[in-house]
């Protein structure tokens, strides 16, 4: 019942904060639009509060330093990146340019100035170019940036590859990455609606300094964010291997 009344309850909302922000588009600023998809993502974690029963908290806020950072967040849930999003204000994402083929929603995403990520146009040279030129334009306004460095979700206990387009970000923007771990699968599970009322967490680590080698700051990035996120699936009496509740004496 949880899942069919947060579905119902999830697609009406996006159905009316779609439609009703359309006029946004219409504006010379992207304000409007992005202050309007931050109270949309507020308005499914209060869902996920209320109907999924998901007390999902935030840890480790001093991690985050003052001015331009990347959030360099585990990707366990569908929640994770509406909770995110619902934290910083004029955010920016790095999403694929699948989401572009959407009506409506590929505008939305162009005017709030995600960093969208084109496989097909540039090769890499240059796709890191435009990547450059885009990352200046964030700079410019200290906005902070969200990316999922697997680039896509994984099961509890699991993870992908993490993909080195995250080093790029990082080498380009100059300014500090904060790994940020978390157990949401636990709660809103993996790709389903399925929903384990109960405490959840997105925690942010300590940041990881501009200007570390690639290699490093992959291995560090990794390291922090599959060890920290281990940790509290097993703190949440969860056998990351069968992905079942375990017993405690």
């Amino acid at each position: 019942m949880r899942s069919i009344g947060f579905q119902g309850a999830f697609w009406v909302i996006s159905a009316i904060y779609v439609f009703g922000g359309s006029p946004l588009l219409l504006l010379p600023t992207r304000h409007p639009l992005m202050a309007w998809a931050q109270n949309y993502t507020r308005a499914v974690c209060l869902l996920m509060r209320i109907i999924g029963g998901i007390d999902l908290q935030i840890y480790g806020r001093e991690h985050l330093p003052q001015g331009p950072v990347i959030i360099a967040c585990k990707h366990q849930s569908w929640g994770d990146g509406f909770f995110l999003f619902s934290q910083f204000k004029d955010a920016a994402f790095i999403i694929s340019d699948q989401f572009l083929k959407y009506p409506l929603i590929g505008q939305i995403f162009r005017k709030m100035e995600a960093v969208i990520v084109d496989n097909q146009r540039g090769g890499p040279i240059g796709r890191e170019t435009i990547l450059a030129r885009t990352l200046e334009n964030l700079k410019s306004d200290n906005r902070p940036i969200l990316v999922y460095p697997e680039g896509k979700l994984a099961a509890l206990g699991q993870k992908h590859r993490y993909r080195k387009g995250i080093y790029y970000v990082y080498k380009y923007y100059n300014c500090p990455v904060v790994p940020a771990a978390t157990n949401l699968g636990v709660r809103w599970l993996d790709k389903s609606w399925d929903f384990v009322p109960g405490p959840a967490a997105i925690e942010f680590l300590d940041p990881i300094a501009p200007g570390l080698p690639q290699e490093e700051f992959m291995q560090l990035l990794e390291t922090r964010i599959e060890a920290r996120s281990l940790e509290m699936l097993m703190d949440s009496n969860i056998d990351p291997a069968s992905k079942t509740t375990r017993t405690r004496d």
